[in-house]
């Protein structure tokens, strides 16, 4: 009989997860099959890393110390991630947009994953996480 009680209890794997998320949005104006257009826009490239460096910071708080902002402003920067090409105007840059918009819903995803697995619990239970 299997047991679905692994996903109702916030893991350090999933901050550990978001970490690898927040690398993986930085490098990847840099990954292979990219297109050589990308490497002028500045703006583009500026967004990318910061968001990456967002994800992994609030990612490392997460590890640290649980709070409920920490997820919300996790699904927020993944919906930013997601809209980003088209507000900043690189969508037609091909698998740039298309990373972007995949590495922010896995965002969003994570997001809300923990802030379902967090909802009932108390400010005291939460800063038990990870111990």
């Amino acid at each position: 009989m299997s047991d679905f009680g692994f996903l109702k209890t916030h893991r350090t794997w999933e901050d550990w997860c978001g970490m690898l998320l927040g690398a993986a949005i930085v490098a990847s104006p840099w990954f292979p099959i990219q297109d050589p257009g990308i490497t002028g826009q500045q703006t583009a490239i500026l967004n990318t890393v910061a968001v990456g460096l967002v994800v992994f910071g609030i990612s490392q708080l997460e590890y640290v110390a649980l709070q409920r902002w920490q997820e919300v402003t996790t699904i927020l920067i993944g919906l930013w991630l997601i809209a980003s090409p088209y507000v900043l105007g690189y969508s037609g840059e091909g698998f740039l947009r298309v990373y972007h918009t995949g590495l922010g819903a896995v965002l969003v995803l994570l997001g809300m994953l923990q802030l379902w697995q967090d909802w009932d619990l108390t400010d005291q239970d939460m800063l038990k996480h990870g111990q």
